[in-house]
């Protein structure tokens, strides 16, 4: 019991009355020395944490990219955690405070939000940022300086926007990073790429509950000029 719940002795004492074992506290004390690691945490793990909330947690970041002429372009990331899908994103060359909610706010139409909201402490999150996530009734969960693991997913997001995306175009201006992007995560990554954190799966596929028809002549369809594929089965 202590090495699948990390539960105290008083919590075990309680549920081995549940199975009709009588024993004191101090005598768990004793045996669950044997199992207690050196610099285990009391508390709930942080990777349990995030398995049990899964389905409603969003993480934010952003990304930095450069145009032709190299100067910087900010663009802002809110990606689901259950599925991997990318919900919103948007461009700037100015993100401010003031910026960073508005996207929130665009993010999370009709109450359509999250429960938890993971970010770093990166100053263009501020109170007005906070004020949104608020407002939402949304939790901000910051993660430590200089923690990026605790903030994998998106950051696994924005490491294949720039493998798979980034990496092979050159960016013009303001306006064709938008459509690049957008085109890359709503177009490819949300309903077409298939992920290996969510077994193989798709972010918003939809089962329809109809085979596939094998027999059906394979199509691709060219994203970003060519740069990937989308594999169907032919209607």
């Amino acid at each position: 019991m202590r090495r699948d719940n990390r539960w105290g002795a008083e919590r075990i004492r309680g549920e081995l009355l549940k199975l009709g074992i009588r024993v004191s506290e101090r005598t768990i004390q004793k045996y669950i020395r044997g199992v207690r690691e050196p610099g285990e945490p009391r508390g709930q793990t942080w990777s349990t944490f995030i398995a049990n909330h899964a389905g409603e947690i969003w993480a934010s970041d952003f990304l930095q990219l450069y145009d032709v002429l190299f100067r910087p372009i900010f663009a802002l990331f809110f990606v689901k955690h259950g599925n991997r899908e990318v919900v919103h994103l948007n461009i700037t060359r100015s993100p401010t405070d003031a910026w960073a909610a508005q996207q929130l706010r665009e993010a999370t139409p009709f109450g359509e939000a999250p429960r938890y909201l993971i970010r770093d402490n990166d100053c263009k999150f501020g109170p007005k940022f906070a004020a949104v996530a608020a407002g939402a009734d949304i939790e901000i969960v910051d993660i430590p300086p200089r923690s990026p693991d605790c903030n994998a997913i998106v950051e696994r997001f924005l490491r294949s926007a720039r493998n798979e995306c980034l990496d092979h175009i050159v960016i013009l201006s303001e306006d064709h990073a938008r459509r690049v992007l957008r085109e890359y995560a709503f177009d490819y990554f949300n309903t077409a790429r298939p992920h290996q954190g969510i077994d193989q799966k798709i972010p918003k596929h939809v089962d329809s509950g109809i085979e596939a028809n094998t027999e059906a002549s394979v199509i691709a369809r060219p994203i970003l000029g060519g740069l990937h594929h989308d594999y169907r089965r032919a209607a």
